[in-house]
């Protein structure tokens, strides 16, 4: 059995894209019993360096999480920019957008995807650049997209 560059431990994040944060917010405050998260805005490029499709891109999105024990559950509204955010909600509407993984090294992981078909679309900074994130096309072969956050440990300048 090959060695898994993906331990089940990793996963550490579900995303759903909506179409207005606040509402979908209070809905899974109603259902799960939990507080209204803060929500906050992404800031640009000039701050993130995001890409998408390998352009410098200005798209942003609000942004909420909840905590739900070794999970997070991320609510995403994305601005009308093209992003793979934009895409998954014209393409689907609301849903569940990707699997997010914790890495140690994001190139050495998006490598070993590439070699199964899976290729960078959208990637950038946290807002405090203190790490980064990561889309990768997984949909045509696992059914959902895999995002990859890793952690610098100090923000970068």
């Amino acid at each position: 059995m090959a060695e898994a560059k993906f331990p089940a431990g990793a996963i550490c994040q579900v995303g759903f894209i909506v179409r207005d944060i606040e509402r979908a917010a209070k809905r899974f405050c109603a259902i799960f019993g939990v507080d209204m998260p803060p929500i906050w805005q992404t800031p640009g490029y000039a701050q993130v360096n995001t890409t998408f499709q390998g352009e410098p891109s200005e798209a942003t999105a609000k942004l909420a999480f909840f905590d739900a024990g070794q999970l997070q559950i991320e609510l995403i509204e994305p601005d009308e920019k093209p992003s793979v955010w934009r895409e998954f909600l014209d393409a689907h509407g609301e849903g569940v957008h990707h699997i997010a993984f914790k890495v140690k090294d994001t190139n050495e992981s998006a490598q070993f995807l590439a070699e199964h078909g899976i290729t960078i679309r959208q990637q950038g900074l946290y807002a405090d650049r203190s790490g980064m994130y990561t889309y990768l096309d997984s949909g045509p072969v696992l059914g959902v997209m895999i995002e990859l956050l890793e952690n610098f440990g100090a923000p970068r300048p």
